[in-house]
């Protein structure tokens, strides 16, 4: 039977939704644990939320005549995209341009130095607010960033970094694990 209480939009959770540590921290296995503090939260994405692309793409084998007889499954990419717009966070901008390449802080001033050098592995998490007390947490073991818009600067826009990260499975197979629980706000 159907229950229009199990109906849900999804906001973000207080204080940031996407967190990213370094490869190899310890991962939360549940909806509501503490996060290892590497974990850096990179603040406000943009209104558009985040997108997650997790369908598989395929093609199929034809007989002689046109039937279709064999559908195959070629890829089955899973990628998170979505905008920072907290462009004055240096964590952001260590997202972005990568650790090694910013320094400083607002005070002493930052440098962002941008280069080819590729991107590293991080682990992410994105934690949400579902039906009131009811929070979902994503965690991706192993993502890089694989794309990056075009950064616009613009009077009545804010600046931001429109990021897609793609995951990579984990030694279990798995791209990526979802955590829901009621009462856990």
């Amino acid at each position: 039977m159907a229950d229009a209480k199990l109906v849900t939009v999804s906001k973000p959770k207080v204080g940031g939704a996407v967190y990213r540590a370094p490869l190899g921290t310890v991962l939360p296995t549940d909806a509501t644990a503490e996060l290892n503090e590497a974990f850096k939260a990179l603040g406000y994405i943009s209104e558009e939320g985040l997108t997650n692309s997790n369908s598989p793409e395929s093609d199929k084998i034809k007989a002689w005549g046109g039937d279709t007889v064999h559908n195959y499954q070629t890829e089955k990419d899973d990628t998170f995209q979505f905008a920072l717009i907290e462009a004055l966070n240096p964590e952001v901008l260590k997202t972005v341009y990568g650790d090694d390449n910013v320094t400083g802080t607002l005070d002493t001033g930052i440098t962002v130095k941008a280069n080819s050098e590729e991107q590293k592995d991080c682990a992410w998490i994105v934690e949400t607010i579902l039906n009131g007390d009811t929070v979902k947490r994503v965690v991706i073991p192993c993502a890089k960033i694989t794309e990056i818009e075009d950064i616009v600067y613009k009077d009545d826009e804010a600046l931001g970094y429109g990021i897609t990260i793609s995951a990579t499975a984990d030694a279990a197979g798995n791209t990526h694990y979802e955590y829901i629980k009621k009462g856990g706000k």
